[in-house]
């Protein structure tokens, strides 16, 4: 597991570190309800003086204005009748890093867990308090994410200029796991791998996908709040690393419908709280999968249905979701099947877990990770049995299939009218996330030309 070296530094080493550093800024960003990066520039004076207070304002707005800052009219935490007032961030020191294609400029993490205004319904603090929940059970989380995403011989300009109409792959051809292709943009793929890692958001692996100019990576493991981290830092630090290369990536779950869907593949396990255990094995047990891995996987699939929002959350979502295209249609798992909404992987102990397929890479990074976490042990804490068989073959084929929802709509109306979702998240955010969903379906006008390529290419 990659070991962060600032993670122990104290406040004093920390201030100490940054005013050693040459430059006169440092950069920080928190992350809204759709899990973009909003963040700021601040001189080190003034980010020092924040430390030392632990806390910084930043404009509740964070949470009460859509994908592109458009500001909803249904939510209660953050909307006009508040007047939009300051609400205090919390820096996480631990989640210092220097950002290699800035000249090594200082960068942190901040959450609003200490707010009074918006810890209900901050991302990143709720994921904080599902692991408390973990920890508690005597759990130690240990997720990674892995991505697809298609790259553009493309700019935000260039693409704009001719209205969304067919973006310019960076190479044509199906042509997955290719030597050749990432040979061919060596320059682009060796600076993603190096500087991932220099960012402190190590790839495991990196290869090409079927389709034109996509490309999958495998972040490593870590704990779950790390794991977190770096999976939101991933995708923005894609999108900043690939501008240098005149390339533009793109997270989208579908961006074309005759092409593979994106998706943000999560593998997970339950470990004893000195990680030295995996807890999901069970070698004296049937396909070695632990009772704990069984109630887990249970709870998962009872939830699914549920809370698919969290995993599905854009109006393109949904298009993803087709029969024979990689990604789940259906309420379901299997072993080492690929077919399947639930994977178990159960080669050792060392690498036995479970791998969550429904996310697309349009997601949030600490919500999906929520609702996995939430959910799984959900089914443990209920002492859930595993009674659904695990599909053998083709789950597209099975006939005895329950269908998950097809579109945003049903998704949000069935998550409104269900108990799971209060129950795993609280009421504050249930309501909060259902409100920006609902006003998220709202905004779609299939009249517009290209609208989900205009709304969703750039920024998911």
């Amino acid at each position: 597991m990659e070991k962060n070296k600032y993670k122990n530094l104290k406040k004093e080493e920390v201030i100490a570190l940054i005013k050693e550093h040459p430059s006169s800024s440092i950069k920080f960003a928190v992350t809204d309800i759709d899990g973009v990066l909003r963040g700021k520039l601040v001189s080190k004076e003034k980010f020092i003086k924040s430390i030392e207070d632990n806390r910084i304002s930043f404009c509740n707005v964070i949470f009460g204005w859509d994908i592109n800052d458009a500001c909803y009219d249904n939510t209660e935490k953050s909307g006009w009748h508040t007047g939009y007032p300051d609400a205090n961030a919390s820096f996480d020191l631990s989640s210092m890093r220097r950002i290699p294609w800035e000249e090594d400029k200082l960068f942190f993490l901040a959450d609003f867990e200490k707010s009074d205004q918006l810890s209900s319904i901050c991302p990143r603090a709720l994921l904080k308090r599902i692991i408390k929940q973990a920890n508690e059970l005597e759990f130690l989380p240990k997720f990674s994410n892995e991505f697809e995403w298609f790259n553009f011989d493309e700019t935000p300009q260039t693409l704009s200029d001719k209205g969304y109409n067919d973006p310019t792959p960076i190479s044509p051809g199906m042509f997955g796991y290719s030597v050749l292709r990432t040979s061919q943009f060596s320059d682009y793929i060796n600076d993603l791998f190096e500087l991932m890692h220099q960012f402190d958001v190590p790839i495991e692996g990196l290869h090409t996908e079927t389709g034109f100019g996509v490309y999958e990576a495998c972040i490593t493991y870590n704990e779950v709040l790390k794991a977190a981290d770096q999976a939101v830092l991933f995708k923005n630090s894609v999108k900043e690393i690939a501008f240098h290369h005149e390339i533009m990536p793109s997270f989208m779950a579908k961006w074309n419908k005759d092409l593979p869907g994106c998706s943000a593949h999560i593998h997970q396990s339950l470990w004893s709280l000195n990680g030295e255990k995996n807890l999901f094995f069970d070698i004296d047990k049937n396909e070695q999968m632990s009772e704990i891995l069984n109630s887990y996987l249970a709870g998962q699939l009872h939830c699914l249905p549920h809370i698919l929002p969290l995993y599905a959350p854009t109006v393109n979502s949904y298009k993803r979701f087709v029969e024979g295209s990689w990604a789940p249609t259906s309420k379901s798992w299997g072993i080492e099947n690929r077919t399947t909404a639930l994977r178990v992987i159960n080669h050792d102990e060392h690498s036995m877990r479970l791998e969550n397929r429904v996310p697309g890479a349009d997601t949030n990074a600490y919500l999906i990770m929520a609702a996995s976490l939430a959910s799984g042990l959900y089914g443990v804490k209920n002492k859930l049995k595993l009674d659904q068989k695990p599909t053998v073959g083709n789950e597209y084929e099975n006939p005895k299939s329950e269908f998950l929802p097809t579109n945003l709509h049903k998704a949000t109306k069935a998550m409104k009218e269900s108990e799971i979702a209060e129950t795993l998240f609280g009421k504050d955010f249930t309501g909060h996330f259902i409100k920006t969903r609902e006003w998220e379906w709202r905004q779609y006008d299939p009249q517009i030309s290209n609208w989900e390529l205009k709304r969703y290419f750039e920024i998911v």
